[in-house]
């Protein structure tokens, strides 16, 4: 008896605290609903052009600072929705605005603004056809460059890649679940996102999810993920390249050159709303450490530390004319 007591008190408390309780995550969308959201993605850089004085505590500043964002607001409609099979989502990019601390305010990713394109996306969240968004990636990355002199391709600085990062990896907290009964709190699971950068890189970040907590909110209820970031070994070869052949990068980053990744440090949030099958909000944040070297081996190897942010909220949700008329 007393032992029917105490399996029956385990069984009480595991149901208080939601123990082996599982939530499925899935990407839902409505006929006629259109959501908006704003990424933001900015960035600190800090050039110490010789770290050895640095180390030894010299008195003359041998750093340089500057910084730049990108601000993005993008519409994504369902243009055929299957909720068993895929779903074809129209993307179009309402604004795309880019600002730097040195006053340049021209950047060919602000190209992309009125553009639009399609892509499919199955219920996890997996995009599975980005073929016109990699098209798109590449035809604004051509604008990046100066007219051809006869003396090579000259490219100016872009923040394409900060465009990739918040385009290309859209619902990995939840596409990257691989179990498919659904997660408890507590669970990790693991991925990989890029990390964009002001000189031409092609690095990853492994990335590990964990399910937190799940909250009440306003419409829903909202899992609750948190993220960390490392450095990781490899990038995808599926991942976007916006150039091609060979060319020379204008400015400081085109002056340096043999870029090395020797730490990447960071982490999270991710709220997704349950219920309506949407992320509402997320925040990146990491600290990356880059070594550099100056032409023909003058002077020491800078290091280049470099503060980044990418956030995405969403704006509103909007029923289209025709659906509203016939809800009426």
């Amino acid at each position: 008896m007393r032992k029917i007591l105490i399996f029956t008190a385990v069984i009480f408390l595991g149901i208080l605290t939601g123990c082996g309780s599982k939530e499925l995550l899935t990407v839902d969308f409505k006929d006629g609903q259109t959501l908006r959201y704003k990424f933001l993605s900015g960035r600190d850089i800090i050039i110490d052009w010789e770290p050895s004085k640095t180390e030894a505590g010299g008195q003359q500043p041998t750093s340089s600072k500057s910084s730049e964002s990108m601000e993005t607001v993008v519409a994504y409609t369902p243009v055929d929705i299957n909720p068993y099979g895929l779903t074809t989502i129209k993307a179009t990019f309402e604004s795309v605005n880019v600002r730097r601390s040195d006053g340049t305010q021209k950047d060919a990713v602000e190209n992309f603004a009125g553009k639009t394109y399609t892509f499919k996306v199955g219920p996890t969240g997996k995009i599975e056809d980005n073929s016109q968004l990699d098209e798109l990636i590449k035809e604004i990355g051509e604008i990046a460059f100066q007219p051809d002199t006869g003396r090579g391709k000259i490219k100016e600085p872009d923040m394409i890649s900060d465009f990739v990062a918040s385009q290309w990896f859209l619902w990995d907290a939840v596409s990257s679940i691989e179990n498919t009964k659904g997660i408890s709190i507590g669970q990790t699971w693991q991925s990989k996102l890029s990390v964009p950068t002001p000189m031409v890189t092609r690095e990853a970040r492994d990335v590990t999810y964990k399910l937190e907590e799940i909250r009440d909110g306003e419409k829903g209820r909202l899992a609750v993920i948190s993220s960390s970031y490392s450095k990781a070994d490899s990038v995808p070869q599926s991942w976007p390249i916006p150039y091609k052949g060979r060319f020379q990068m204008r400015g400081k980053f085109g002056f340096l050159g043999n870029y090395k990744l020797l730490d990447l440090q960071g982490g999270g949030e991710e709220l997704f709303n349950i219920d309506l099958g949407r992320t509402e909000h997320y925040n990146q944040q990491y600290q990356v450490q880059l070594q550099a070297s100056i032409p023909l081996g003058i002077g020491e190897s800078p290091v280049i530390t470099i503060k980044q942010n990418l956030t995405m909220n969403l704006l509103e949700d909007q029923n289209s004319p025709s659906k509203e008329r016939n809800e009426r």
